[in-house]
């Protein structure tokens, strides 16, 4: 595969996306089930908290799957990788096990496994409400430690453990945001129309924007920080491959936050009980609608971000 002139590994490329995008779905559906969706709709119907509450674990239950599967697949690769051999022979000749006892990059995804395996003996008994708590904060642990499989766990000294804090309330903010839409568009869709749930309806959206603030805000400071640990400069920025695509990055990161504020500021001042309920289904709708761009938007960044942990960050390459 060739970018700007760059050949790059497609199929990691495309399992690393895949992998991010799903673990991602899965922190950040449980991020919003605990802090959108279990609120405002405490005081509804059992119905409506079951069809919610059900959607969400399914989609949890198909993200982790993916996530596993994923993770194991880019393992193998990074394994073909690091030892030059093809598939078959670097599992026969012991590469692959060397790959998962002696490098940063195995433990990292043992660890990551682990999570993953204690998250779904949560999920399997989540009538327990402290397992319910324990999923959420393996699943921020899954999304957070990915932060250890990329270049910031190739940062030395103290500033590697900048470089990992940030990484991790990136992926962090990230997995909220866009788990959180795709939830968001769900419980929409099954709640909509539903005047007796009008209320719950506004108040899931009011929530979801607070938590999308401060993903955005925690975003944004982390990303200043990542760019001046892996691009340091303008001309870095204009004059690499790995700046180039990191621009694309943030075009569509603002497209994304122009649909959340046209969400904020003109959609969700709609929604309230008092207004008309024909002019809280077009608000509804549209909300809906724009939802779904950014998922596809986010999708996008996930996408672009499995290229950008390919190739070498910006800060090597220019002097």
């Amino acid at each position: 595969m060739n970018l700007f002139g760059t050949e790059i590994d497609g199929p990691m490329v495309v399992i690393r996306a895949i992998h991010f995008a799903a673990t991602g779905m899965t922190a950040g559906c449980l991020i919003f089930r605990e802090l959108v969706a279990a609120p405002s709709l405490h005081s509804a119907p059992g119905p409506a908290r079951t069809r919610v509450g059900g959607q969400i674990r399914t989609v949890v239950w198909i993200s982790l799957a993916i996530t596993i599967a994923t993770g194991l697949i880019w393992l193998l690769l990074q394994t073909v990788s690091m030892s030059g051999q093809p598939l078959g022979e670097a599992i026969s000749s012991g590469a692959f096990l060397d790959v998962v006892r002696e490098t940063g990059f195995g433990f990292a995804t043992e660890v990551r496994l682990l999570f993953a395996i204690a998250l779904a003996i949560c999920l399997a008994h989540d009538g327990i409400n402290l397992l319910r708590w324990f999923a959420f904060a393996t699943a921020i642990g899954l999304v957070a430690a990915i932060a250890w499989t990329g270049h910031a766990a190739s940062t030395p000294y103290e500033l590697g453990y900048l470089h990992l804090a940030s990484d991790a309330l990136h992926l962090t903010a990230a997995a909220a945001w866009l788990g959180g839409l795709i939830c968001l568009a769900l419980m929409l869709g099954l709640i909509q129309g539903d005047q007796a749930l009008a209320s719950e309806q506004f108040d899931a959206v009011r929530r979801f924007s607070a938590l999308g603030i401060a993903s955005v805000a925690a975003l944004i400071a982390s990303g200043i920080i990542n760019a001046w640990i892996l691009v340091g400069s303008i001309r870095a920025l204009v004059g690499s491959d790995y700046g180039r695509l990191l621009m694309l990055k943030l075009a569509t990161f603002a497209v994304m936050l122009a649909f959340a504020a046209v969400n904020r500021v003109w959609l969700m001042p709609q929604l309230t009980p008092s207004v008309k309920a024909g002019e809280r289904s077009y608000a509804a709708r549209a909300l809906t609608r724009n939802t779904l761009f950014e998922i596809a938007l986010g999708f996008l960044i996930f996408c672009i971000v499995g290229v950008l942990g390919t190739l070498h960050p910006a800060i090597h390459l220019v002097r």
